[in-house]
């Protein structure tokens, strides 16, 4: 039985300690953020934090893991308020969304080591592949995000999806009831 860390939690698998944490995480906790995208470890859709570095969990096993402090994209942030998150969406990075929970957490990875980080080392940094080619929104959502970080500049939450910006700040008269 391996036993871990997920996500501030706890966790024993009762599965083949050579079974990639991937699937672990994905098939066995339900933290289906963490994608499949290639299994060979090229794409960086399956990015985790895994003792302060960012893992294709698709090339490691839960055998490897054990004693060891797994953070997936669901435990990022719960309410979407991460720098990260939040600079995702105010530069509209998402295209196909394919992605995206593993390009936020190698950024957030990245953010954690390097507060100021130039577009070189984002590059050196983000190796995964967008499929839909927004790597100028991603080095500018990274910068912003680090901006904020730093208190340099201001990020507001996004609305959720599906909700139109000027909506979510107007205001709603309360309900009276009829007479």
């Amino acid at each position: 039985m391996t036993k871990f860390t997920v996500n501030n939690r706890p966790v024993q698998y009762r599965m083949d300690p050579n079974t990639p944490l991937l699937w672990a995480l994905r098939d066995a906790s339900n933290l289906t953020g963490t994608k499949y995208g290639c299994g060979t470890g090229d794409c960086g859709a399956c990015m985790v934090e895994v003792d302060g570095e960012a893992i294709r969990s698709c090339l490691v096993t839960i055998g490897e893991m054990e004693g060891r402090f797994v953070t997936t994209i669901e435990a990022l942030s719960r309410d979407r308020n991460h720098p990260v998150q939040q600079a995702w969406a105010a530069e509209n990075v998402p295209q196909c969304g394919f992605c995206q929970s593993g390009m936020i957490m190698a950024a957030a990875v990245l953010l954690k080591k390097n507060a100021n980080p130039s577009n070189d080392d984002i590059d050196a940094a983000i190796l995964n592949i967008c499929r839909c080619g927004t790597y100028p929104r991603i080095r500018e959502a990274i910068q912003r995000a680090a901006r904020a970080a730093r208190g340099d500049g201001m990020l507001s939450a996004a609305p959720p999806p599906g909700i139109d910006p000027a909506d979510a700040t107007r205001t709603v008269p309360a309900l009276t009831p009829k007479e």
